[in-house]
């Protein structure tokens, strides 16, 4: 039994010579441990083992001679890792129903942001699991991988509740792609409902029915007529919510963004966060060197533009209604502030929403920003660019 032990420590890669062997039979014979499974366990670990980097796989071996128990799958000379992911997810807090009803906000955006500040001050360790601190996997409204029905994100890579009303993280974004190849053309139909055409520009298409008529009142003298070339002059703006919840939805709004490049001559798209403020992008990977000021927008495009705004409408209330309630930067005016005047300049504007339409009962912004559009809110389905055409070709 002791040779096939010590065989067993060796194929698992553990170094046990037969100096380490003849020390451990001495201990035996001396009665170090007598007829004592756990003194003997002991007393082998001490003999036979020499680097504690290796004391894993002696328990492993132990086990699987003295104790019946299963050899772990693999090579038994190397080691057993634990995924990253699996040990992330042993911090995150998860909650019943029940268990989530119970616990209540801090009572508003101005408290949330005061006592956040009290705690940034007070704290000086970490935490884990409680109710107070900034902490990981509790119910505090400050910290990651927990739940509170209004808090502050810190430390976390992505959104679980989409219920934060702050984010305090590096974030990193991407473009949409325009060169996404549409698998039906659905979308592009849908879309051809906003098209008008008119003829401009210089006349270089011959008019056929015309033609004819001068010709034949010309006693057969051919006379071409020429008319302008015929364009779709519709001017569309995207407005593109970019990031958090809207990453659930990235690859329908690829679809859009495609199918609106190939429907549309006069197209311009800008990038925004949750809601409208007071700067917009015009490329997500390099924000700050592509802001363009919302108010020089307006000032740029003219009222005939039709405004197409995209996003999930889902995140805090207080990103629409508060003052300083962007969870990304200190806005000194709410964003359905913005919202209005966007919608007052733009004569002709909708909301398409790509979160299935019975979800939107789930969230206070959505039915907030639904009332700011005028109920001009529209599902992104085949059926809601239907109706969303039909309303701006109005």
């Amino acid at each position: 039994m002791l040779a096939h032990f010590i065989l067993a420590l060796r194929t698992a890669g553990i170094p046990a010579s037969l100096t380490e062997y003849l020390t451990l039979l001495r201990g035996m014979k001396e009665g170090v441990a007598d007829y004592n499974v756990d003194d003997f366990y002991h007393l082998s670990r001490a003999t036979l083992v020499k680097d504690e980097r290796h004391l894993d796989r002696f328990d492993r071996v132990f086990g699987e001679i003295f104790k019946g128990l299963e050899p772990p799958a693999g090579d038994p000379g190397t080691e057993v890792r634990i995924p990253e992911e699996w040990l992330r997810k042993l911090a995150e807090k998860l909650l019943t129903e029940e268990e989530r009803k119970q616990i209540e906000a801090l009572g508003g955006f101005d408290k949330l942001m005061e006592t956040l500040k009290q705690r940034l001050a007070e704290q000086k360790g970490r935490h884990q699991g409680g109710s107070k601190w900034i902490g990981t996997a509790g119910t505090s409204p400050f910290g990651a991988y927990g739940y509170n029905p209004e808090g502050v994100r810190i430390g976390q890579d992505e959104s679980r509740h989409r219920r934060a009303v702050k984010i305090w993280d590096k974030r990193e974004f991407k473009d949409l792609d325009d060169d996404v190849e549409i698998g039906t053309r659905n979308i592009k139909l849908a879309l051809r409902r906003l098209r008008r055409f008119a003829r401009q520009g210089a006349a270089t298409e011959l008019d056929l029915p015309d033609t004819i008529r001068a010709t034949a009142s010309n006693a057969g003298s051919l006379d071409l007529k020429l008319v302008p070339e015929r364009h779709n002059t519709v001017k569309v703006l995207l407005f593109l919510d970019i990031g958090g919840s809207m990453d659930d939805h990235v690859r329908v709004c690829a679809e859009l963004f495609s199918a609106a490049r190939a429907e549309f001559k006069h197209l311009e798209h800008f990038y925004f966060h949750n809601c409208p403020y007071e700067r917009l992008w015009k490329s997500n990977r390099r924000r700050r060197d592509s802001e363009v000021s919302t108010f020089e927008v307006l000032r740029t495009y003219g009222p005939d533009y039709k405004a197409i705004f995209v996003g999930d409408a889902a995140m805090s209330p207080y990103e629409i209604i508060q003052p300083g309630g962007s969870v990304e930067h200190w806005n000194e005016e709410p964003g359905r502030l913005w919202l209005e005047r966007m919608l007052r300049h733009f004569r002709r504007s909708a909301w398409l929403n790509p979160m299935q339409e019975r979800g939107w009962q789930g969230y206070h912004s959505a039915q907030i920003l639904r009332q700011v559009m005028e109920n001009r809110m529209f599902p992104l389905t085949l059926g809601g660019l239907e109706a969303m055409t039909r309303e701006l070709s109005r």
